[in-house]
């Protein structure tokens, strides 16, 4: 059966998606051309239509991110099933992020300071939806940081832009995480039991790292106290001898 071509107008009449969109869509990496004529002109399967509301819905009924969505998910091929991966991961996410929201201008009464709200946003981190609100975990991680502020650890203590060596730090594993899900899990489970089996290991794949970075704790402070004290107590190198330049006389004529 041949595969009906479309332009990108069609697809936007089709997915119901303005042009505008898909075209944040394909800079993303979301979605891709099935053929390219020209530096400007491309033709998209007729079938993507279905991948690209697909996505849409995900945003505005899940909360769920772009980059959640380009990490699971493959931009070359029509994947139903990570589709299906990524809607139940956002479903898990979505029961355990509440239903308070904030607007930005009551977390900024609330304490948080104007500037944190732009890094965490630049940093993809925590951001208002459409409506303009906070919530989900977005929410949960901004009560998080003031929590630490009402326990007394000061920016001084603990600088804001730390953050940033958590988020690369995370991102690795969450990179990895996705990667032996997608080939474990999506590639090897049949298309019904897909929702099921993501969300149980959403859930389980929290509780191990939790559990795992607990036992890593002491271990780890231990290689680091033992580390420093054997700097600390590392005798300093015994200084070179210096030479001692003898002044050049010239000598006397005979």
């Amino acid at each position: 059966m041949a595969v009906e071509l479309i332009k990108i107008g069609e697809l936007a009449k089709r997915s119901g998606v303005p042009i505008a969109t898909l075209k944040h869509y394909l800079r993303e990496g979301l979605i891709a051309p099935a053929k390219k004529t020209g530096r400007t002109m491309a033709y998209y399967d007729a079938a993507l239509a279905d991948r690209v509301r697909s996505i849409k819905d995900l945003q505005r009924e899940r909360y769920l991110s772009l980059d959640l969505i380009k990490q699971t998910t493959a931009a070359s091929t029509i994947a139903h099933d990570d589709l299906t991966a990524a809607e139940a991961i956002a479903s898990v996410l979505a029961k355990n992020g509440g239903t308070r929201t904030r607007t930005r201008d009551e977390l900024i009464a609330r304490g948080v300071s104007a500037r944190q709200l732009d890094w965490l946003a630049a940093a993809r981190l925590a951001a208002p939806d459409a409506t303009g609100a906070y919530r989900g975990d977005d929410l949960a991680l901004l009560a998080v940081l003031g929590e630490a502020r009402t326990s007394g650890i000061s920016p001084r203590m603990l600088p804001f832009e730390i953050l940033g060596e958590y988020l690369a730090a995370l991102r690795a594993l969450v990179e990895i995480e996705l990667r032996m899900f997608r080939t474990g899990v999506v590639g090897n489970a049949a298309p019904a039991e897909i929702p099921t089996l993501t969300e149980a290991a959403t859930r389980l794949s929290e509780r191990l790292v939790v559990l795992l970075r607990r036992k890593l704790l002491l271990p780890t402070l231990h290689t680091i106290l033992e580390e420093t004290t054997h700097v600390a107590t590392r005798p300093a190198p015994t200084p070179a001898p210096r030479r001692v330049r003898r002044e050049h006389r010239p000598r006397r004529a005979r």
